[in-house]
């Protein structure tokens, strides 16, 4: 087998990202009705997590392999909550819970399915911390933006 130059190997590498093991938690077309907004303090205004256009009745998917740590009511609405490996926990809301607290989960299987409610079309709002820090959970599905640079290109400040 010809070697291949070392250029179009770094690139191919680039550009063949590992499959994330994270998935989108609704059905496509994956439409952002709200961004997440990290509060300034952690009791301060913010939007702790992402809120995805759905039909309601829609199924939610589990993002990735988990444990349901709990799926019932939280105030006035139904949540579905899995703990992941890494210590990272995701939520999902308002959904009617199709797995009980307990059951492990695999990615894209189905724990729920979306009620109407939060936001003025159906909606899900989805959720992801570590600890008690929040996190973007749209980060988990994106790979976020890959920039590639000739070998040879000059550097900055020269």
């Amino acid at each position: 087998m010809p070697l291949l130059p070392t250029a179009l190997v770094l690139a191919t590498t680039l550009l063949s990202p590992p499959e994330s093991r994270f998935a989108w938690p609704v059905p496509a077309p994956h439409q952002v009705v709200r961004a997440f907004e990290a509060p300034a303090t952690p009791f301060g205004p913010g939007h702790r997590g992402v809120d995805l256009s759905a039909a309601s009745g829609s199924p939610v998917l589990a993002a990735a392999d988990g444990l349901v740590v709990y799926a019932g009511a939280v105030a006035a609405r139904t949540l579905v909550s899995l703990h992941h490996e890494g210590g990272l926990r995701t939520t999902y809301e308002p959904v009617t819970p199709a797995v009980p607290a307990g059951r492990q989960v695999r990615r894209g299987d189905v724990i729920g399915h979306l009620q109407p409610g939060h936001c003025p079309s159906p909606c899900l709002h989805w959720g992801a911390r570590r600890g008690h820090a929040y996190l973007d959970p749209l980060r988990l599905v994106s790979p976020g933006r890959v920039r590639l640079l000739p070998l040879n290109a000059p550097s900055r400040g020269t």
